[in-house]
């Protein structure tokens, strides 16, 4: 792990540096998150004002809040580490695993799991309520034991945490407050797997189909105009999806980001119309926009989201480390002053 002191980015003439996070859902593909978090946490400029999140995205963004009231940086990065060393812990038994063939060939996929395709035929003709009646999901005591939810009501970092009303198909973002086990699940329910879970007496779903992860809260209750977006999900994939598996997989990629895309048009929408005059306008004209992504996620399916090895872990992680790195060297000068991504691109056939 890097000497933040050491680290040729960092600029200690300049005064911190006000961000928020957007972190996208995406299963196991969460764990680059956590390696882009780790590194952003050594960087002495940058100070976290908000973060939104959704799924996986959610969870980072509560344990990061959690350890950073309890111990600063190093608390956050120590709670991250926490966090995904349980969550591979609780998953030793899963049924869920790469075959010898996989492992011995270094793929991350478990496309070729007679388990995990029995699963995914039996989950488009069972639902949740059939295979899973008592709703059991370990992560919710993972949850319970890694965040002080005192903490996130108490914290400095404003937290805004999307899912989907069932019942409306509305998106509700969930505030430090507001943040429960239960709300962290419904953030990350996906309906096929798992049952909606209850909130005030009403039903939630995943809130990747509404928000992943919602920029709005970030725009209007943020001083920031320095949006620092960390997508797991490929926007764009090379060629076209054959098998039922690709479709499938594309379909996902494309449903969990068109939400994301929205917001972002309209940032980009409203930088070329907005009036200087209107305030909610100008706010969102005024957005600063930043990605850090990987091109591995690519090579990723669905199947690997469900994949809690450690060894898979640690290598997104350190994957996320190397995209953050390279974030840095090459703009840490553009943060307060301009976008690094092309908004305005979002708009061709448009």
């Amino acid at each position: 792990m890097s000497d933040p002191s050491s680290n040729a980015a960092a600029k200690p003439d300049r005064d911190p540096i006000l961000i928020d996070l957007a972190l996208q859902g995406g299963g196991a593909h969460g764990a680059f998150t956590w390696g882009v978090l780790d590194r952003l946490l050594e960087e002495p400029q940058l100070q976290i004002e908000g973060i939104s999140g959704t799924s996986a995205g959610a969870m980072n963004a509560a344990v990061l809040v959690h350890g950073h009231a309890a111990g600063g940086s190093k608390g956050a990065k120590v709670a991250l580490e926490d966090f995904w060393r349980r969550v591979s812990r609780a998953a030793t038994f899963s049924p869920f695993r790469r075959t010898p063939l996989d492992v011995l060939l270094g793929r991350w996929t478990m496309d070729t799991s007679p388990i995990f395709l029995a699963f995914d035929m039996a989950a488009r003709v069972f639902s949740p309520y059939d295979l899973n009646p008592r709703g059991a999901n370990p992560m919710r005591d993972i949850l319970a034991e890694c965040v002080g939810f005192g903490n996130l009501a108490q914290s400095s970092i404003r937290l805004f945490v999307t899912a989907t009303n069932v019942r409306t198909g509305r998106g509700r973002v969930f505030r430090n407050t507001d943040l429960t086990p239960d709300v962290l699940l419904a953030s990350a329910c996906l309906p096929t797997l798992f049952q909606a879970i209850e909130i005030d007496g009403e039903a939630y779903w995943d809130g990747g189909y509404v928000g992943n992860p919602t920029i709005t809260p970030l725009v209007r209750e943020c001083a920031s105009s320095d949006t620092v977006l960390v997508q797991v999900n490929p926007v764009e994939r090379p060629g076209t999806p054959r098998s039922a598996r690709e479709i499938l997989d594309r379909l996902n990629e494309v449903s969990f980001n068109s939400p994301l895309m929205k917001e972002l048009r309209l940032i980009a929408v409203l930088r070329q119309v907005a009036n200087a005059g209107d305030c909610e306008g100008a706010r969102w004209a005024g957005m600063r926009i930043h990605r850090i992504a990987s091109e591995m996620m690519v090579e990723l399916g669905y199947s690997s989201k469900l994949n809690a090895e450690w060894e898979f872990f640690c290598m997104l992680r350190d994957e996320g480390r190397r995209c953050a790195e390279s974030f840095l060297q090459s703009h840490i000068e553009d943060l307060g002053r301009r976008s690094t991504f092309d908004l305005d691109s979002l708009l061709d056939n448009v």
